[in-house]
């Protein structure tokens, strides 16, 4: 590409979660010649409960890292909401970048979203038009709304974006850019994995449950019914932390009960490449995280989906992995008894080549050419 001058690419990351999602994007960005990578760390990064995870981002080596540490991360979505809004006003006002690019449904991408619309400046949404149980997703279309381009998972995703009223034009289908990662030859080992954690077994299942902010009066009720389970199952578990939504102080009280089982090792947080290598090597995983949903699948590792949160976000005709139950004890326990009859593999949302496709797009005078003004399509229904 003969861009004249190094293009400036500024991501925006609140989670763990996402970004395992962006990291492949940033490195192949980094080491390209005609671009600038800078990294916007916010969110539940900064929460020392959940395992200070941003220091994952400076353990990367990236040359141009802001750590928001001022930030101090609130239940209150609407505080950090503003808080972000603010923080990064600044930050943009300073490096002045060329696209802010941000993923999924959470607050913080939001912040990120607003503030380059509200500047004119150009705005890349990861994994939008997809749709889930929770506030969530009115957050992800949201920010589909505020976005000026589209980088989705399927081409329904794709549809749903059209279906809002986006531009065909805008929106580009490259899978999910974590598959890269997961398909890729440089996951540490499993032994590696295993004593980094200090894991004594290998044969075990991973629990991830998270609030359903929606449902905040069930969250006690529902995580007591699952730890019933769970502890009653007698497998080994890894227990990931949730994410600090309103309602994880609940579910982490209800963790306590696992300190004294020595079937049971709980984390705030794993780095993204060992949990890729401990999910792809779990019995099954279960709980409602989207990694149950969309990582679990290209390994053909079963899944339990319990309760509203992916509500919409898949089918089990064609997840033949998952099994989806309410937070039911009884459900739950056969649900696990049955988990050797739903090994099955997809690859519904991507091949691996997700950072190949992003490349391909923004490395072109066409895509830097797109109009910052966007117009709702009326389609024909």
């Amino acid at each position: 590409m003969n861009i004249k001058e190094k293009k400036k690419i500024l991501f925006i990351t609140g989670t763990r979660a996402d970004y395992g999602k962006l990291k492949t994007l940033m490195k192949k960005l980094d080491e390209s010649p005609d671009f600038t990578v800078y990294i916007f760390v916010c969110g539940m990064h900064l929460s020392e409960t959940f395992g200070s995870t941003y220091r994952e981002v400076q353990k990367d080596g990236y040359e141009n890292i802001y750590v928001a540490y001022g930030l101090a991360h609130s239940q209150d979505q609407s505080v950090n909401l503003g808080n972000t809004i603010i923080c990064l006003s600044g930050y943009v006002e300073n490096i002045k970048p060329d696209m802010i690019v941000v993923h999924g449904d959470r607050m913080d991408a939001l912040a990120g979203t607003v503030v380059g619309a509200l500047r004119n400046l150009l705005v890349g949404h990861i994994e939008g038009g997809e749709v889930s149980g929770t506030i969530d997703e009115s957050i992800r279309h949201a920010i589909s709304k505020f976005a000026h381009v589209h980088f989705v998972c399927t081409n329904e995703a794709k549809r749903r974006l059209i279906q809002m009223g986006e531009e065909n034009d805008r929106i580009y289908v490259i899978g999910s850019p974590d598959i890269d990662v997961m398909m890729s030859d440089s996951l540490p080992s499993f032994e590696e994995a295993l004593n980094r954690y200090e894991i004594p077994f290998k044969n075990y299942a991973i629990l991830m449950y998270h609030p359903v902010t929606t449902e905040y009066n069930k969250t006690g009720k529902n995580i007591k019914t699952v730890v019933d389970a769970v502890l009653d199952s007698k497998h080994n578990y890894i227990v990931v932390y949730p994410n600090s939504d309103l309602g994880s102080e609940i579910i982490l009280n209800e963790y306590n009960r696992f300190k004294e089982p020595e079937n049971f090792r709980v984390f705030p947080s794993l780095r993204f490449e060992h949990f890729l290598t401990l999910l792809k090597n779990a019995d099954f995983i279960i709980g409602n995280s989207s990694a149950g949903i969309r990582e679990s699948g290209i390994y053909g590792i079963p899944a339990i989906d319990i309760g509203t949160r992916q509500n919409g976000r898949y089918s089990t005709k064609i997840l033949k992995n998952i099994q989806h139950v309410n937070e039911d004890y009884n459900s739950i326990l056969n649900a696990i008894a049955n988990i050797s009859d739903y090994r099955f593999t997809s690859l519904e949302f991507g091949q691996g080549n997700s950072t190949d496709k992003f490349m391909n797009i923004i490395d072109t005078e066409q895509f830097w050419n797109i109009s910052i003004q966007k117009r709702f399509i009326d389609h024909q229904m």
